[in-house]
């Protein structure tokens, strides 16, 4: 078998050894070889092996039983599985989400001006066309875009830069909401944003911090349905 000369050694090594699990190498229920066997075999050191276990771990395929090594779990990783896993990073990405965002609203409800409102007016617009459409990358940018503008209304700088830290994030997790239940695509309901919307004009800090959560937890109830049709 070939050393691995490449970067990127723990994927490669997680890579290889799970190919070999696929080719039947090792039968369902099998212990693999120690961690010295695996480094001398792959031509990388123990603690690389001791990493690439774990990420065979997170694709499902071996299982460590305390006291008695690393079992295969299963010959492949599953498309069930896959699905599983992006559905418990969306709870993930949304859980922070609230915690910036519900927070954001209230503050926009206090602090926005003139032009906020109507950089919100524009966004709910562009946002109403795009889930009219067809295009899954352009609803969520556009939804992207409403929720940056409740933020930069809050006029916090920190909270602006956490949201655009996390942005790319959201927007992958967001997708993948959507492709995990494509029936689905109209949940990110415009009612829901116009709410958030109207309390932030009124300057209701209560209001528009309850309404993100809504929103929000809206979500959430439409990722565990994909995980219920799914299961």
């Amino acid at each position: 078998m070939p050393e691995l000369r490449r970067s990127s050694l723990v994927e490669q090594a997680a890579d290889q050894i799970a190919a070999r699990i696929a080719a039947g190498e090792w039968e369902i229920g099998a212990k693999l070889p120690p961690e010295s066997a695996l480094a001398s075999e792959l031509g990388v050191g123990r603690s690389t092996v001791r990493e690439a276990v774990k990420e065979l771990r997170g694709r499902g395929l071996v299982e460590a039983r305390q006291g008695s090594g690393v079992f295969v779990f299963a010959l492949e990783r599953s498309e069930e599985w896959d699905s599983v896993l992006r559905r418990a990073d969306i709870d993930d990405v949304l859980e922070v989400r609230e915690a910036i965002e519900v927070k954001a609203a209230e503050l926009a409800a206090s602090r926005r001006d003139s032009r906020d409102i109507d950089r919100l007016r524009a966004t709910l617009t562009h946002r109403a066309d795009a889930e009219n459409g067809r295009s899954d990358d352009e609803l969520i940018d556009a939804d992207l875009e409403f929720h940056r503008a409740v933020v930069r209304a809050a006029h916090n700088p920190v909270l602006s830069e956490l949201f655009e830290s996390f942005a790319p994030r959201i927007r992958s997790a967001m997708l993948d909401m959507l492709r995990l239940s494509p029936d689905d695509r109209h949940r990110h309901d415009q009612d829901a944003h116009s709410r958030i919307m109207e309390t932030i004009r009124q300057r209701d800090p209560a209001g528009a911090g309850a309404a993100m959560l809504g929103q929000l937890e809206s979500d959430r109830r439409g990722n565990e349905r994909a995980a219920t049709v799914c299961d």
